[in-house]
């Protein structure tokens, strides 16, 4: 009796910690809403661990360099630039300068946005690389401030930022050769962010593609499957009105109000992480807006039996038919 007495006391002690975690959560959230930020980022979750972001052919990018570029002080970002597989080669063991005057070749480039987590080496990341490479395409990609090993402090607006400074350096090098904007999930918001200024000062890219959207950042976190505490009475006030507090919004739903581009959006119906509904309901959104009225907007879905969750649509052997 003495045992069962003390099992009951023990297992009663932890049910009181872990409820009066679950509550005391909230309201840490609400008090700091920096830890909000962190996990709308999650730039510190490093994923794949002990890859050295310097050595892209580590990854099995043979046809790709690493750069550094300097979009402000103190803020240094590391990129890659994946060529065209017909390119590959002509790419081996040449320098910086061959890559960059490569994007002078006539090959689209793509400027690909990775999501939160992670770096610009991760393993979905680097297969869709692969795959348009070996479409003839020119892929940049980069770590925003503070992913990988780039330096500086993650915000909305220095994403951002460093966006609009390697599509600047892209148009640079690469003369009257298509450049496009491939997005996603949470890079749905930069790319959407970067292409609403590239339209306002008239630059806008030849297309626009989004992966995995959301409409906004508060509707995307009240959605999350992963979200024990979407019922919790004061949710907004609580979990969302801090995100805004930190002035992070991603706010595709207004932006697409404001883009003059072709757009293109993925979407698989099985998506755990953002919901296929918000992809649908900015394509809407899209579809009625007078900015697009002279420009192409398609919504591709892909049916729950194909397996493509969040991250696996480079799998599709459609997507070579769609992006042409």
């Amino acid at each position: 009796l003495y045992r069962r007495y003390g099992l009951w006391f023990r297992l009663r002690k932890l049910i009181i910690w872990l409820l009066g975690m679950y509550i005391a959560i909230p309201f840490l959230v609400k008090l700091c809403p920096a830890i909000q930020a962190k996990l709308v980022f999650l730039n510190f979750v490093r994923v794949p661990y002990f890859i050295d972001l310097k050595r892209p052919q580590d990854q099995g990018l043979n046809h790709t360099c690493n750069y550094y570029l300097q979009p402000e002080e103190d803020v240094t970002i590391g990129v890659w630039h994946t060529v065209p597989a017909a390119l590959w080669k002509n790419a081996r063991g040449k320098d910086q300068l061959w890559f960059e005057e490569a994007l002078g070749s006539s090959h689209p480039v793509i400027l690909y946005l990775h999501g939160n987590a992670g770096t610009r080496g991760g393993d979905h990341r680097v297969e869709l690389y692969k795959v348009l490479s070996s479409l003839g395409y020119h892929v940049v990609t980069f770590d925003y401030r503070g992913w990988g090993d780039s330096i500086g402090s993650p915000s909305e607006r220095g994403m951002t930022y460093d966006a609009l400074h390697v599509f600047d350096w892209i148009k640079a090098r690469s003369g009257d050769n298509p450049v496009y904007i491939w997005g996603h999930s949470l890079g749905t918001g930069v790319a959407t962010n970067l292409v609403r200024r590239l339209c306002e000062r008239e630059t806008p890219p030849d297309a626009l593609i989004l992966e995995s959207p959301f409409t906004n950042i508060r509707e995307e976190a009240r959605s999350h499957p992963f979200s024990i505490y979407r019922y919790f009475p004061g949710f907004d006030w609580f979990f969302l009105d801090p995100i805004t507090t930190s002035g992070i919004k991603f706010a595709n739903d207004e932006n697409v109000k404001y883009i003059s581009c072709s757009l293109l959006i993925l979407h698989a119906e099985d998506d755990p992480v953002v919901p296929f509904h918000l992809g649908k309901k900015l394509y809407n959104i899209a579809a009625a807006s007078r900015s697009f009225r002279d420009y192409k907007v398609q919504f591709v879905p892909f049916h729950t039996d194909l397996g493509y969750r969040h991250k696996y649509i480079y799998r599709s052997p459609e997507l070579p038919r769609i992006l042409r």
